[in-house]
C-alpha cells in the first residue's frame, strides 16, 4: 500500500491543528502527518500530541528547540519520512492557505508514475490568490518571473510551498548540502530537481491567506530569495 506523508512545519498555530488534522484525517486517502514544531509557546506541541493520541499510527510530532527556519523543518521531516519508509511526501502549511482537499490531486501524478515531483501553483493556468492585497499579489508573482529569468527554471509558481515528493527525488541529494532556510529554500529544492531530471508538474490551486495566527512572512526571508537565486547557479547538485 502507498504510504503518504504531509510534512507541516508549526510555530505558534494552536487554533489550525486540530482543524487541519480533522480536515487531513477525512481525506478519502491515507494521509499521515509529520507536525515539526519549533517549540511554539503557545502550546502548539500539546495540542499536536492530544491528536496523536486520538489517531494514534497517522499523526507524528518532532520537536525543535526554537525558530530554526523553514527549509531546515523540512529537511528534519524529509529525513524522518525516508527513514519512516514513506513513498510520498508532502509539504504544506499549516494556516489552510493550502487547501489539504488538493493532497489527493498532488498525489494522484506521482503515484501513477505521471510525475515526481507535483507543485500547488498559484501562477499556471487555472491558479488564483485569495485575501492578499494586491501589492503582495505582484510581488509575488514578480518574485516567480525573477526567479524563471535568472535560471530558466521553467517553473510558474517557483516560491510554491505546496508540494509532493516521491521518494526518489529525496534520496536524490544530499539533504545536508541544501544552502537556504527561507522562501530560497523552496526555489532550491525545485532547482535542485530541475536539474536532476525528475519530472515535475505543476497543478493550479487556489491560495488563501490565513484565517488564524501571525503570518511568519518577514523581510530577510525576500532578501535572501532575491539574492539566492544568484547563488544557485553555482551550486553543483
Amino acid at each position: 500500500m502507498t504510504k503518504a506523508i504531509v510534512i507541516i512545519p508549526t510555530y505558534n498555530e494552536l487554533e489550525n491543528v486540530p482543524r487541519m488534522v480533522d480536515a487531513v484525517m477525512n481525506l478519502p486517502k491515507d494521509i499521515h502527518i509529520l507536525f515539526v514544531d519549533d517549540n511554539s509557546p503557545d502550546g502548539t506541541a500539546a495540542v499536536i500530541r492530544e491528536q496523536m493520541a486520538l489517531h494514534q499510527g497517522k499523526i507524528y510530532l518532532e520537536e525543535r528547540t526554537g525558530k530554526l527556519g523553514l527549509g531546515t523543518a523540512y529537511i528534519h521531516g524529509f529525513k524522518w519520512a525516508l527513514a519512516n519508509g514513506y513513498d510520498f511526501i508532502f509539504e504544506m502549511d499549516c494556516d489552510f492557505s493550502h487547501d489539504p482537499n488538493d493532497l489527493p490531486r498532488l498525489l494522484e501524478p506521482c503515484e501513477n508514475n505521471e510525475a515526481d515531483l507535483t507543485i500547488g501553483s498559484r501562477y499556471c493556468r487555472g491558479g488564483k490568490v485569495k485575501n492578499w492585497p494586491f501589492g503582495r499579489i505582484l510581488m509575488s508573482y514578480f518574485a516567480s518571473v525573477y526567479v524563471r529569468m535568472i535560471l530558466f527554471i521553467g517553473i510558474s509558481d517557483t516560491t510554491a510551498g505546496f508540494m509532493c515528493y516521491s521518494r526518489k527525488v529525496l534520496e536524490s541529494t544530499d539533504l545536508n548540502n541544501i544552502q537556504f532556510k527561507g522562501y530560497a529554500f523552496q526555489i532550491e529544492m525545485k532547482y535542485m530537481a530541475k536539474r536532476k531530471g525528475f519530472r515535475i508538474k505543476e497543478l493550479p490551486i487556489t491560495f488563501i491567506d490565513r484565517q488564524y495566527g501571525e503570518s511568519k512572512m518577514s523581510g530577510g526571508i525576500f532578501k535572501e530569495a532575491f539574492f539566492g537565486v544568484w547563488k544557485m547557479r553555482k551550486i553543483k547538485f
